[in-house]
């Protein structure tokens, strides 16, 4: 019997050496948790192994990995637990625990639907560098036994090496983000230096952030003059044509909140928490996010990077915000840079513009002026009659084509000098002010080059008729989700709105659309309303760029 136990004993001791160097071995820190829960789960010979890791508030679990469910009991059990109950006791107390009967515990809670049924427990924390980093549970020693202190021993000691084969995953994380956040920094300055646009620099920033956080979506939301609230400008990840346009009210979301406060902000489940009950109807945000203010102006930011992981994966720790919110700085300088070089670009082209009216003025004009005196002095000297009258006419060709520079000149003066604001901010602000009565904020969409091939004139039309959709929407739609697409291009101006309501009412008044339709016609445009095949109601009205009305 000696020599069993001794044979035992040896054979726990080399199983131990192997589970120790299994797990050290690693550097992916996913991968390092993975091995330290399987381990820990064959060495004392349990059912089910769960590692629990501590969350930033340090009272509930961010991360949840098992061992021995299957992927149909854990879709069947539902949300990952929070660490209360049983659960919670190691956290609150990090100390070992061990018990014959879980549910004999005072802190115990019970199981949730669809949860096999467990018995004995055992609890034990992992500490990096002296700081609780999660716990170990074990749970069911196989053979119907309890688990025993040699069990307790052998788990604390793979706990000692699991935390630091978890601090070296770490360091070797950060250092290998902390190369990827430098070259995105390098990439993102080369874009901008080549010449690129604003939206592709946009474009670059939100997707570099997403890969090197491993985050589901990335959301660039900039705030709008006279709308409560921020419109995300650029959208990647999962479902961003979705978010694309969304007006992000301040109150009740991270964006908002790193917005005014001009700091980052982070939860591990946004919808879950109280301090943002307006995320889940806003982004629908999936789990664990951090909100990033790119730079700051007066206390609040210029704009906020929006990063959400898939629900279970971990939280945004201190390490990751550190490099996040540099590389935020260093993506609004860029940003800044892109503003004042589109800004000297609009200078140089007043500039331009000034050039060639005084170039119109003092060479074309006098030229056409001067001409036209040359061919009124011949017409005294021309005798037939008709080919009087045929330079008479071109005279007064001249004179009106002097006219028509004129008109281009003032023209070339004016434009872009104007204080009323263009037909893309007109539209913004009116969709803004619509999530109040729609209590829901729509989506917005804009193509094209709004404010410079659309008059005022037909700009107002627009206006009219966004306004009549908007308030059909919020009156009759009994919508969730409420699109809003207004595009210029190809000679044409077309406004799209579309909800996910009940549709237009069989029997009801319809001169609103009566309305809407006979404005499109004396334009020249059309208008027409669709039931898609997801249901709702889908409103196009259209009218040529080019119209004397």
């Amino acid at each position: 019997m000696r020599i069993d136990a001794v044979r035992g004993t040896r054979d726990r001791v080399h199983s131990l050496l192997e589970a120790v160097v299994s797990v050290g071995r690693e550097l992916d820190l996913a991968q390092v948790l993975r091995r330290i829960v399987e381990a820990a789960a064959l060495l004392v010979d349990a059912e089910y192994g769960a590692l629990g890791v501590i969350g930033p508030d340090g009272r509930t679990l961010a991360q949840f990995l098992t061992v021995g469910l299957t992927h149909e009991q854990i879709t069947g059990i539902g949300p990952l637990p929070a660490g209360h109950g049983l659960l919670g006791e190691v956290i609150h107390h990090p100390e070992p625990l061990r018990l014959t009967d879980l549910g004999a515990h005072s802190s115990s809670y019970g199981f949730p639907a669809h949860h096999p049924p467990m018995r004995t427990f055992l609890g034990v924390p992992i500490r990096v560098r002296d700081e609780v980093f999660g716990n170990l549970y074990l749970t069911d020693k196989r053979g119907g036994l309890d688990f025993d202190t040699e069990d307790e021993t052998v788990i604390s000691t793979l706990s000692v090496a699991a935390g630091v084969a978890i601090d070296n995953a770490r360091l070797y994380e950060d250092s290998q983000r902390q190369q990827r956040w430098l070259k995105a920094n390098a990439e993102i300055t080369e874009s901008l230096l080549s010449g690129s646009s604003r939206p592709a620099v946009l474009e670059l920033i939100a997707r570099r952030a997403q890969e090197i956080t491993a985050a589901r979506l990335a959301d660039i939301a900039m705030p709008v003059a006279g709308i409560d609230g921020l419109v995300v400008e650029l959208a990647a990840g999962s479902d961003a044509s979705a978010r694309q346009g969304l007006v992000v009210p301040f109150a009740g979301t991270l964006s908002g909140a790193a917005h005014q406060a001009g700091k980052p902000v982070t939860a591990v489940l946004p919808s879950a928490d109280g301090r943002y009950p307006a995320e889940a109807q806003v982004q629908g945000v999936p789990g664990p996010a951090v909100a990033v203010p790119l730079g700051t102006a007066g206390g609040e930011s210029r704009g906020v990077l929006l990063l959400a992981r898939a629900a279970g994966e971990p939280a945004f720790g201190e390490g990751e915000l550190e490099p996040l919110v540099a590389f935020a700085g260093q993506a609004a300088l860029a940003l800044e840079l892109a503003e004042r070089r589109r800004d000297a670009e609009q200078i140089a082209l007043l500039e331009e513009r000034d050039r060639i009216a005084r170039d119109l003025h003092d060479l074309a004009i006098q030229r056409l002026f001067a001409t036209g005196m040359t061919l009124q002095s011949a017409a005294r000297l021309v005798e037939h009659e008709g080919a009087a009258e045929r330079v008479g006419r071109a005279v007064d060709d001249l004179d009106e084509t002097i006219k028509i520079i004129r008109s281009t000149i003032f023209g070339l003066r004016t434009k872009d000098r104007e204080s009323d604001p263009g037909l893309r901010a007109r539209a913004a602000r009116a969709v803004g002010d619509a999530a109040t009565t729609l209590r829901l904020p729509p989506r917005l969409s804009m193509e094209g080059l709004l404010d410079t091939d659309v008059t005022p004139q037909l700009a107002d039309h627009v206006m009219a008729v966004l306004g009549e959709l908007l308030s059909n929407a919020a009156r009759h739609a009994q919508a969730t989700r409420v699109g809003v697409t207004l595009k210029a291009g190809q000679g044409e101006i077309m406004l799209t709105v579309s909800d996910d309501g009940k549709g237009l009412p069989a029997q009801g008044r319809r001169s609103g659309l009566r309305n809407l339709d006979e404005r499109a016609r004396s334009l020249g445009g059309s208008f027409t309303h669709e039931i898609p095949d997801e249901g709702g109601t889908r409103l196009v009205w259209r009218a040529p760029l080019h119209t004397g009305s």
